[in-house]
């Protein structure tokens, strides 16, 4: 039997739904710093090399996701980045002065959460695909 994205629907969702939220954020973060660093409290700068960096990244997770056979050694790289990004996400919250607008709170927040259900949800798909490669092989 061939160990294909399909038999591990959760993992190639998860990859997908991160590519398409990071790509999208990453784009408003970009397209929009202007307007949002005002909105949400946030420095332009921040605002843009964020969205800068999201666009490459959803581009590789995207790559990741689609492939037939997801390479398990391509997927944990993209798990730590996420706990990095959930992590960086709440210390900037309480690096900040002046501290963000409550939109930039929430903002930061919820992608923060967001980002986090996506990295659980890779490393249970990772773990079901190991799972099944070891009752395939048993």
């Amino acid at each position: 039997m061939s160990k294909t994205a399909q038999t591990f629907p959760l993992l190639k969702y998860a990859l997908i739904g991160d590519a398409i939220a990071s790509g999208g954020t990453g784009l408003l973060m970009a397209a929009g710093a202007g307007f949002l660093g005002d909105l949400l409290g946030l420095s332009v700068s921040l605002l843009t090399y964020a969205g800068l960096f999201l666009l490459p990244y959803a581009a590789a997770v995207a790559f990741v996701g689609t492939r037939k056979a997801i390479n398990r050694r391509a997927v944990w790289p993209i798990v730590i980045l996420n706990l990095l990004w959930v992590v960086d996400s709440f210390v900037l919250l309480a690096s900040l002065e002046p501290a963000p607008t409550i939109f930039g709170v929430v903002f930061v927040a919820f992608q923060a959460v967001v980002v986090l259900a996506f990295a659980v949800a890779q490393a249970i798909g990772l773990r079901q695909q190991k799972n099944s490669a070891e009752f395939m092989t048993a």
